[in-house]
C-alpha cells in the first residue's frame, strides 16, 4: 500500500493533478508567493497561539500540543499536524490556515484526516476539530462524521488508483485555482 501524506487529500480535494506531479511525473514546483506567505503566517499563529486562552475553542482549559507527527499503519497514511488540543478527556485537531475567504474544502478534509490519525493514535473517537483561520483569528468547528471519514478513504483510494494507474486526470473545473498554482507550466491544456 501506498503511503500517503495528509496533504496529499488536502491537494487532491483542491486539484487532483498536484497528486500527478507529485507522485506520477515529479516537476521540480515554482514556489508561490502565496505558499511563501502561507508559510510565514503559520509560524504568526503559532507565536501567538501560546498565549491565548482555550475561551475561543469553548473550553475553560486544556493542554495544547504544537506539531505531532501521526503516523498510522492502518490507513497508510502519515502526516504532521499543527496543534491539537486535549481537554475535558476528548481529544480535538486544529490546523492553522490562511484563509480570507471562510474554511475551503480541501482545509476541511485535511482536519478530517488528521482527526483519523490521532484516533489510531489516542485509540479514542474525534467527534470534532477546528481550522483557525488567519487573519481573522476565526475558529471554525468541523464536525467529525463517520461519512467524512469515509469519504477520506475513498479519497486515498482514488490517490492510489491515480499513482498506480499514472494518469493525468482532468484539470480542476475552478479555473481561478490555476492562476497561482506551483505546477501551471506543466499543464498545457490550462490557461
Amino acid at each position: 500500500m501506498l503511503k500517503l501524506r495528509v496533504t496529499d487529500i488536502k491537494q487532491y480535494v483542491y486539484c487532483p493533478r498536484i497528486i500527478y506531479f507529485t507522485y506520477v511525473c515529479p516537476v521540480d514546483k515554482k514556489i508561490t508567493r502565496k505558499m511563501e506567505y502561507g508559510k510565514e503566517a503559520h509560524a504568526e499563529l503559532d507565536r501567538l497561539e501560546k498565549r491565548r486562552t482555550f475561551k475561543r475553542y469553548n473550553f475553560g482549559n486544556a493542554e495544547r500540543k504544537y506539531h505531532t507527527q501521526l503516523y498510522s499503519p492502518r490507513l497508510g497514511l502519515e502526516g504532521r499536524l499543527d496543534m491539537h488540543l486535549v481537554a475535558e478527556g476528548e481529544i480535538f485537531p486544529v490546523e492553522f490556515k490562511y484563509s480570507r475567504e471562510g474554511p475551503s474544502l480541501n482545509h476541511k478534509y485535511q482536519l478530517i484526516a488528521y482527526a483519523m490519525l490521532l484516533e489510531d493514535a489516542y485509540r479514542k473517537p474525534i467527534r470534532y476539530g477546528f481550522l483557525h483561520l488567519h487573519p481573522e483569528g476565526e475558529i471554525t468547528p468541523v464536525e467529525i462524521t463517520p461519512n467524512s471519514r469515509l469519504f477520506i478513504k475513498d479519497i486515498m483510494d482514488k490517490i492510489r488508483t491515480l499513482v498506480r494507474e499514472e494518469r493525468m486526470p482532468p484539470a480542476t473545473l475552478r479555473k481561478a485555482r490555476c492562476i497561482d498554482c506551483e505546477y501551471r507550466n506543466f499543464c498545457n491544456d490550462v490557461r
